[in-house]
């Protein structure tokens, strides 16, 4: 019996858009495509909204912040909507400036705009922070503390200061099953004694 019909044209464009954009791109040290976290934060979009343009913007997340694709290009070929949501995941670097030395201020910057962002906003970026918090859960099972050697920044607190941020701005999402799984790995990976 075929499935129910479902108008999903923005959609599969959304996610040929990216699988262009991110061609011949590897997940920063894990050996796959890229293209394979923007799938994931997609589906975990759709476990809270089936909102097609929710769903391309989790798959375009980071089109913009890693590729050559412009927040211009977004706009045209999705929209006002989906390229908003695109550009509050996006973030800015400033130029001769190395990235682990402005980490800390593009993080709170993450944070502010998350506190003060739309529904919409903080489930795509819930998408987008859950991928990445799964991550850091397999490889700290494998890893240990050898994991904050990986990233630009090494100290394990600065990621509990920043993931722990992210949860806060994101808690008006509280009653989803995603977040509960963001919190439990972040406490997971980050216990708090006492």
């Amino acid at each position: 019996m075929p499935n129910n019909p479902l108008d999903t044209s923005l959609l599969d464009r959304a996610i040929i858009f990216a699988v262009k954009a991110h061609a011949g791109t590897e997940r920063r040290g894990k050996g796959f495509p890229y293209i394979v976290h923007p799938m994931e934060a997609m589906e975990i979009v759709s476990t809270i909204t089936s909102d097609q343009e929710l769903l391309a913007a989790a798959v375009l997340h980071d089109t913009v912040e890693d590729t050559f694709v412009t927040q211009e290009q977004i706009r045209r070929e999705f929209g006002d909507r989906v390229a908003s949501i695109v550009a509050s995941e996006s973030d800015t670097f400033e130029e001769g400036v190395k990235e682990e030395d402005s980490w800390h201020d593009r993080k709170q910057a993450a944070i502010d705009r998350l506190q003060s962002a739309s529904r919409d906003a903080k489930i795509v970026a819930l998408g987008d922070k859950l991928s990445n918090m799964r991550a850091i859960a397999r490889d700290y099972a494998q890893k240990r503390d050898a994991l904050w050697d990986l990233f630009h920044v090494k100290d394990r607190e600065s990621h509990e200061w920043h993931y722990r941020g992210l949860a806060d701005s994101l808690k008006d999402l509280s009653d989803t099953g995603a977040y509960k799984e963001f919190l439990g790995l972040i406490n997971q990976v980050f216990p708090q004694e006492g």
